[in-house]
């Protein structure tokens, strides 16, 4: 399997020679958040007055987290350690308890990240000749012009299309022959269903592959897309609060995305004890954005849960890979006492060759108890009304999803398109129960 390289020095960069870049630009860092009222009280109860006090990487630990909450209580600007006329972007985020959270970007920081997404864009394989067709949405989210700034450093020609408007989008890949799409997999598995309608087949595209982001989802959604579609998909990881998308993105290997460690310090943590975790054991996602000067942020906590891999990667990068995210902290649902992420749920159906492109969850009260309901769409061909074979199926997904997360689930069967369908980030989950 051919491996390309963006930066060859810094993607095989020796252990030792990875940690000393970090702690040189962990200081540098701290230099920048020294100039803030947020960072200069913090840093000072941890007997932080300058970047030589921390002196190695272990000394990290000494500084608090830094979480969501912190981001708004100093909204807009109490995060900014430059002048205002340093900055030439700002990226924010919808702000869904009222108070958005705000990212800026100096012109250094900006090409720093185009950088490393021109990075993750050659790691898969891609190069100056592919088209790239961008279907996330473009403005304040970080994902649409992040892989768009990216895409044209590698040199790819690029196609702003933007969310949505799914026949354009199907007619932009007939016309110029789209080889790469970045997209939500709810919606490139939307799209699939729709195929038909515009005639054309999956093996009609030239497509090749799909960075997928924005939203969770399962393995087997990913398994399921290059199915349909005979294409590579990779997984990528990344936050607003960390510029986006480039914190870590998937080899031609697919073993797991690489974290880029140059630009990026990781901690995965005991998110109830915020004590260190081992390498290979499951927990909560702490970052420190090594590259941003603008606005620093030490030690975040993500909320996504993952784990490490420390075994060399055939590709020949030494910089470690992140796994799957497993879950968040926050969207973990408690179904009669019991701990069910929708992820779970997902990777179970989507398994199952008789369940379509969408589905939903929803959970509402039953007297004392909570009722779970999980809705699917099936294939055209189940519908023959033969209700033995439905029931059959039901009773399939039912007792996989039992199996799985020890709670007997309502089973729905819906025809394709009957179901809600975003065409950004998906909502899979509506939750009526009474609250008390």
């Amino acid at each position: 399997m051919e491996v390309n390289f963006w930066n060859p020095e810094v993607e095989t960069m020796e252990r030792s020679q990875l940690e000393a870049l970090q702690l040189k630009r962990l200081q540098a860092v701290i230099g920048y958040a020294l100039k803030t009222p947020f960072y200069q009280k913090r840093l000072s109860r941890a007997g932080i007055s300058r970047p030589e006090d921390v002196r190695s990487l272990q000394e990290l630990q000494k500084i608090p987290f830094t979480v969501k909450d912190d981001l708004r209580q100093n909204f807009p600007a109490g995060l900014l350690a430059v002048d205002m006329e340093e900055v030439v972007r700002i990226h924010s985020s919808s702000g869904t308890t009222g108070v958005p959270t705000v990212i800026y970007l100096t012109a250094e920081d900006l090409n720093s990240w185009t950088d490393l997404l021109a990075r993750s864009i050659i790691t898969t394989g891609c190069c100056r000749k592919d088209i790239f067709q961008n279907m996330m949405s473009y403005g304040l989210f970080t994902g649409g012009l992040g892989l768009h700034y990216g895409a044209e450093r590698v040199g790819m020609t690029v196609i702003p299309v933007g969310g949505g408007n799914t026949q354009r989008q199907v007619q932009l890949m007939r016309d110029f022959k789209t080889t790469v799409v970045h997209v939500t997999p709810s919606y490139l598995l939307h799209i699939h269903t729709r195929l038909a309608e515009f005639g054309v087949k999956a093996s009609d595209l030239h497509l090749r592959r799909a960075f997928l982001g924005a939203e969770p989802y399962s393995e087997n959604t990913r398994l399921k897309l290059q199915e349909l579609y005979g294409i590579d998909a990779y997984n990528s990881y990344g936050l607003s609060e960390m510029n986006g998308p480039s914190v870590a993105f998937e080899c031609v290997y697919k073993k797991d995305m690489h974290l880029w460690e140059d630009a990026y310090i990781v901690e995965i943590i005991d998110p109830a004890t915020g004590q260190i975790l081992p390498d290979g054991q499951k927990g909560e996602v702490v970052l420190t954005n090594l590259v941003r000067h603008a606005m620093p942020l030490m030690r975040y906590r993500t909320r996504d849960l993952a784990f490490l891999h420390t075994e060399p990667c055939p590709c020949g990068r030494t910089h470690r890979r992140l796994s799957r995210i497993q879950g968040r902290t926050d969207d973990m649902l408690i179904i009669n006492g019991v701990n069910v992420f929708p992820s779970q749920i997902e990777e179970v159906i989507m398994a199952i060759p008789e369940v379509g492109t969408n589905y939903m969850i929803h959970l509402t009260s039953a007297g004392a108890l909570d009722k779970l309901i999980v809705k699917v769409e099936i294939y055209s061909k189940m519908f023959t009304g033969d209700l033995n074979s439905l029931d059959a199926l039901k009773g399939k997904i039912r007792d996989r999803l039992r199996a799985s997360i020890t709670i007997n689930p309502h089973i729905e069967l819906h025809e394709p398109g009957s179901l809600p369908v975003f065409e950004g980030k998906a909502k899979h989950v509506v939750d009526n129960r009474e609250k008390l």
